[in-house]
């Protein structure tokens, strides 16, 4: 009777503790609810994919994640798998975005690949999978996800992850989302960040995009290829840090982004 008492007021008690620590960590950053209506918002625009639902993730600036939701009515209603992709991208934007420069996971889809200028990094810092997977399913997407308030790491090189910048053009955290293409990931990403808030880029904040406004906006510069040719790779890439196209529309959609929003105030320094 007494150790099963003392396992359960241990729990209890680990479950508090990350909870407070989760709170403290993730200040500045949406909660729960307040993602969840972002995302929701978002997929219900068109985004140039399949019209899925979809799930999101925010992380802090050490990857610790502070938010796990989904679009759809039930944890269901979207791709399971796509939660912990959803944070792996949150992670990825988070780990290699600084306050001079973002770079989303889209950024990155070629220059991973042999020939590219980071061939490898997709490699590097795997998904803690005791973190992706603890806890109960019933939660995984509610306010009490497993993984919130521990760190998921995880390294993703496709559309759908971007950093957060508070109004310092400071970086907060990341944004993760996934459940759909990898382009309409992007744009529904990018719609959630602009609803959120956390996209203040000002002169100070530059990325690859060659769009001031849009500084780590989705790269369309690979050529489309017939099928039986070499497939879309580093080396198509006119400026490296290409993706590829997932549809017309996808494309059209992302060249007209809301753009990121201006800081008000003077930007910190790297």
């Amino acid at each position: 009777m007494y150790k099963k008492t003392f396992a359960k007021t241990s729990a209890t008690l680990s479950l508090l503790i990350c909870s407070s620590t989760a709170m403290a960590v993730c200040e500045g950053l949406p909660a729960h609810a307040e993602l969840k209506a972002a995302l929701q918002a978002a997929v219900a625009q068109p985004n140039g994919g399949f019209n899925l639902q979809m799930w999101a993730t925010v992380v802090d600036r050490d990857g610790i994640v502070c938010a796990v939701t989904f679009s759809g009515a039930d944890r269901g209603s979207q791709w399971p798998g796509s939660r912990v992709i959803s944070a792996q991208k949150a992670n990825t934007a988070n780990a290699f975005s600084l306050n001079g420069l973002a770079l989303s996971t889209a950024n990155l889809y070629s220059a991973v690949l042999p020939g590219g200028s980071l061939f490898g990094l997709q490699l590097s810092n795997p998904v803690d999978t005791t973190v992706a997977y603890a806890g109960s399913p019933a939660l995984f997407g509610t306010a009490s996800d497993p993984m919130r308030g521990r760190k998921i790491g995880g390294v993703n090189v496709f559309g759908g992850g971007l950093g957060l910048y508070d109004s310092n053009q400071k970086i907060i955290g990341g944004l993760g989302v996934s459940g759909d293409s990898a382009c309409a990931d992007h744009n529904i990403a990018w719609r959630v960040r602009n609803d959120l808030n956390l996209d203040h880029f000002g002169a100070f904040v530059g990325g690859v995009s060659g769009d001031a406004i849009r500084p780590d906006n989705i790269v369309y510069d690979i050529p489309l290829q017939p099928l039986s040719t070499t497939v879309n790779g580093a080396g198509n890439s006119a400026g490296g840090w290409g993706h590829p196209q997932c549809s017309a529309a996808a494309k059209s959609i992302a060249t007209d982004n809301p753009a990121t929003n201006p800081s008000a105030l003077p930007p910190v320094q790297p």
